[in-house]
């Protein structure tokens, strides 16, 4: 595609994804589960956690768009655009358990998609072993979030749990993936920064 078609679809998707239109490739893992009574305090703590999920993978669609965009081989190129089909169906799914738990997505997506957006462009540009090191450790630090969230999540919520148990699968997957690709390690400062950023946008997006 020539530099205009390029930005033309990019910022279709950018529209799609903050405004909420996405598609599944597989069935919600929380479809056939039971839908449990839970408390109101219950339904705002599975919402807020189901919101930080989303807003996870509403970055992961960034990451990945900008990595694509400006990887330096078509190989890696290919490899991060079917890793950015594949996180769509969290995306949907994180969606669809927000509607169903009377909740909404953060009103923070366009900020929180503009800020991956421009990590994944300054990963890419400085080479694809470095930005496959970039998905090695967000996933590393995403299935840390997950596996905090089944320990948080109220137990009788086993359509949320579902949701993520799958998530934290195939998170695992991209990671192991990225790595065996030649992911070159990040130094520690970067590591500590993408946590210390992590866990300033989980802490928003729990609330808004």
């Amino acid at each position: 595609m020539s530099p205009l078609d390029q930005l033309i679809t990019g910022f279709d998707k950018a529209l799609r994804v903050v405004g909420g239109v996405s598609t599944m490739s597989r069935p919600n893992p929380g479809l056939h589960a039971t839908d449990c009574e839970l408390s109101d305090e219950e339904r705002r703590h599975s919402a807020g956690l189901m919101r930080v999920n989303h807003v996870g993978e509403v970055c992961a669609q960034a990451l990945y768009d900008s990595q694509a965009r400006f990887a330096q081989s078509h190989g890696m190129r290919a490899q991060f655009e079917q890793a950015g089909r594949e996180e769509e169906d969290h995306l949907a799914w994180t969606a669809q358990r927000l509607s169903e738990l009377g909740s909404q997505p953060s009103v923070l997506n366009p900020l929180w998609y503009a800020g991956a957006y421009v990590l994944g462009s300054v990963a890419a540009r400085m080479g694809d072993r470095h930005s496959l090191g970039f998905v090695v450790e967000t996933e590393r630090q995403v299935e840390a979030h997950l596996v905090g969230h089944l320990d948080s999540l109220p137990p009788q919520d086993a359509k949320s749990r579902a949701i993520v148990e799958q998530m934290r699968v195939d998170e695992v997957a991209h990671g192991a993936k990225a790595q065996a690709l030649g992911a070159a390690d990040l130094p520690l400062p970067v590591r500590v920064a993408m946590k210390a950023m992590s866990k300033v946008m989980t802490t928003a997006a729990y609330h808004i």
